[in-house]
């Protein structure tokens, strides 16, 4: 058996190969990049990236996990698009927020961050081309749909490119190490109602205080004996935060799923991956089996349906926005059938992306 400093040794030696490995793959970037430059093309495709770590993952032949292969070649990612053009990517701040943890998740931390107030700031900071990118949380799997969002998606210009599923643990946080000090706790009112039970029974008495973000009632707190927050682990470090309690969520398995967000210019139409989505809004007329008619071209054509919410109208008329998700690709001759029919049957239809899945 080889000694620890061999071993060592040979690791350096190898370090020092993968750098050199990384500079070459840096340069042959930055000739795609000129090509891009060239032919007017977008610097980021969501589906061209999903597609690499696909293959290397395919090929690995180990020890390396494949679920460590991802971030690894995200970052390797993130920092060739550095090179080319640095991405601004706008969501919900300030920093420590899982909006921020999901942008990190999908750009790596080659991005040049745009933290907003609010959701309505993330959508207008990419429709404004302040950023070239948003990054939004659409649903929750405690609390269900973020509606704000699927609002802004109806009426803004912006399309999903791509989502991030994140596993969300909930921490609560305290400027003192003391449980019973705790008058009122911070975060954003999603936050407070996935760990309401907790709450409950351990803080029964403590006023539940709604803010912008959790990361924002983290900051609040940072300042105040007796208030609390509900945030990341990361949100205790950027504001200097004790974790009195760790992962109160209700619900152990909760889960956020965010949406990249853009101007249809921002990125090339994305090819087939096998295993995509297809973002919709629509509202039927008024008549009798009106909805049934809408879903059955879904049936006939074989597309599996994953989701469908609706939303007021808001015309006074108790009219309804039927937000529907879809397995499949358009490049797929039963997918576009079926929308092609689909299509058809509504008073108003918008894509609102078509994109690989989580």
């Amino acid at each position: 058996m080889r000694d620890l400093s061999t071993l060592r040794a040979d690791i350096d030696a190898i370090d020092r190969e993968l750098l050199t490995l990384l500079n070459r793959r840096a340069s042959v970037v930055l000739e795609v990049g000129e090509l891009k430059k060239h032919e007017g093309s977008p610097v980021f495709r969501p589906e061209r990236e999903r597609q690499v770590i696909a293959a290397l993952q395919a090929g690995n032949a180990g020890p390396l996990l494949n679920e460590s292969i991802a971030p690894i070649w995200r970052e390797i990612m993130s920092a060739a698009r550095r090179l080319e053009s640095p991405q601004r990517v706008a969501y919900l701040g300030p920093a420590g927020t899982f909006s921020e943890q999901a942008a990190l998740q999908f750009f790596g931390s080659g991005l040049e961050a745009v933290p907003c107030i609010s959701i309505d700031e993330v959508f207008r900071a990419a429709a404004s081309g302040a950023a070239s990118f948003g990054v939004v949380p659409i649903e929750n799997s405690t609390e269900g749909v973020v509606a704000r969002t699927l609002d802004l998606l109806r009426d803004s210009p912006l399309s999903i490119v791509g989502e991030v599923s994140l596993w969300v643990r909930h921490n609560l946080l305290a400027p003192q190490a003391d449980l019973k000090a705790i008058k009122a706790v911070h975060a954003h009112p999603q936050a407070l109602a996935q760990c309401q039970a907790w709450l409950s029974a351990h803080l029964p008495h403590a006023e539940r205080v709604a803010a912008s973000s959790n990361a924002e009632g983290a900051r609040l707190a940072a300042n105040q004996p007796g208030w609390a927050a509900i945030a990341s682990e990361r949100a205790a470090s950027e504001f200097g935060l004790h974790i009195l309690a760790p992962g109160i969520q209700d619900d152990a398995h909760n889960r956020t799923r965010f949406g990249v967000v853009c101007l249809p210019t921002a990125v090339a139409e994305q090819g087939a991956t096998g295993k995509d989505c297809i973002s919709l809004v629509v509202s039927v007329p008024n008549r009798p089996g009106a909805m049934h008619d809408l879903l059955v071209p879904l049936k006939t054509h074989g597309v599996s349906m994953t989701r469908l919410e609706s939303r007021p109208a808001r015309s006074g008329q108790w009219e309804y926005f039927f937000y529907i998700e879809l397995q499949g690709h358009r490049s797929q001759p039963h997918v576009s059938l079926a929308l092609s029919e689909l299509q058809a049957y509504c008073a108003y239809f918008k894509l609102l992306g078509e994109y690989p899945i989580a």
